[in-house]
């Protein structure tokens, strides 16, 4: 069914304009998270994967985004201790447009090896995105200058969504219903020129429809742009992804991605389905031009990183990471299981039954993020687990029955 867009009604979308009531809300909850001790937890690290407080309290993280546990692989740690100690320095302090190490080049050309074509690294994933969504908009990727309609899905992460006021300088900009291909053909149908601002993997669980993103690209030639962040490493034969792993990349698809989560080191990639982009992204794409460099240790951290996903360690860890989610989505059933991703959410209801057991949990040597409107739609908060690779079986049965003894006496 055809649904009415009315374009006056969504140009230049606000952030925060108008959203004093949300904001407020909101803060009350992380408020009452700050008053019970469940945020600004200051640790030291143990090597034993557990964190302890400074009055000695003894806990392990369910909230950490090192899927596979490379943030802490030997290999990674030395790679920065010898980029610093070979290159002896910080960075250059300068933009990369202008003069970068050779040890940068080294990354990117490893980079491109390890996932089949270029890929532009940067400070971040978030700086990549904020320099490349605004030419996707005014159409200088590919458009000849002329606009893309930006169409953002609505649980799109919020450093993609930090940028549509950016995008409206340049476009219209609409937020779609989740993986919404109906809502989405409509607006092909009506625009010549779309551009879709996805995750592949979604930070409260679940991914993209991409069969049927791809079938909306090849019939309406739609732009695909994805955050594909919480499934690097942990999704592919070379870690390329869950997008990548399903896709040729084209022309028309970027798929950017953090560094600092299963891949265990700092930054951000870009990958990209045209050679051109490269050194027109490096000279444009704002952030990715003038801003800071990746500091020496993050890229030494990142080429550790390329030699454990070259080697069969890779495909050993991620094996471990699905049987620890086989596991939990075997005593916690929940819409996403089976989905082959880490993140899971225990649903509880209000945001205090949700801080409750997030507190009771820690207190029991376990740390798991409670999440609450406006993270998540009311009357659905609870706590997010993220499952690892360096999780002991053992441990996390443990856990799972803590968690059972804790939702039974709420």
């Amino acid at each position: 069914m055809t649904q009415h867009i009315d374009d006056d009604a969504v140009r230049g979308p606000r952030l925060y304009r108008n959203n004093d009531k949300l904001i407020g809300l909101g803060n009350t909850v992380w408020q009452a998270a700050h008053d019970v001790g469940l945020i600004g937890i200051t640790v030291d690290h143990d090597s034993n994967n557990r964190l302890i407080t400074g009055d000695g309290h003894e806990f392990m993280v369910l909230c950490s985004c090192s899927y596979l546990g490379l943030n802490r692989h030997p290999a990674v740690i030395q790679g920065g201790i010898d980029a610093l100690t070979q290159w002896r320095t910080t960075g250059l302090s300068l933009a990369e447009v202008r003069v970068r190490l050779n040890l940068l080049k080294r990354l990117e050309e490893e980079l491109r090896e390890q996932f089949g074509g270029p890929v532009l690294p940067g400070v971040s994933c978030s700086a990549l995105t904020a320099g490349i969504l605004p030419l996707i908009a005014s159409g200088h990727l590919g458009d000849n200058g002329r606009p893309r309609v930006m169409v953002f899905d609505r649980f799109s992460h919020f450093s993609m969504a930090y940028a549509k006021p950016i995008c409206a300088d340049e476009t219209l900009v609409l937020t779609s219903p989740h993986n919404d291909m109906n809502y989405l053909e409509d607006i092909c149908r009506k625009y010549p020129r779309v551009a879709y601002v996805a995750d592949g993997a979604y930070s409260m669980g679940g991914v993209a429809d991409v069969a049927g993103l791809l079938d909306l690209q090849d019939r309406y030639g739609l732009f695909l742009y994805f955050d594909d962040s919480h499934a690097l490493s942990i999704h592919g034969s070379r870690g390329e992804g869950y997008v990548r792993s399903r896709i040729e990349m084209n022309p028309l698809t970027i798929v950017v991605a953090s560094l600092a989560k299963a891949f265990g080191a700092a930054g951000g990639i870009a990958m990209l389905g045209d050679e051109a982009l490269f050194d027109f992204l490096y000279r444009n794409a704002g952030p990715v031009a003038w801003s800071q460099n990746m500091e020496v240790a993050a890229i030494g951290h990142a080429l550790g990183s390329l030699a454990v996903h070259r080697s069969p360690e890779l495909a050993e860890r991620q094996r471990r990471l699905q049987a620890n989610i086989a596991y939990f989505d075997s005593q916690f059933p929940t819409d996403h299981a089976g989905n082959g991703l880490p993140i899971r959410k225990i649903t509880v209801g209000e945001a205090d039954r949700a801080l409750r057991l997030s507190r009771e949990l820690y207190e029991h040597g376990y740390y798991c993020s409670a999440v609450f409107f406006p993270i998540v739609a009311r009357g659905e908060a609870g706590v997010r687990v993220m499952m690892r690779a360096d999780i002991d079986p053992p441990e996390l049965a443990a856990f799972c029955k803590s968690v059972k003894e804790s939702v039974a006496s709420d």
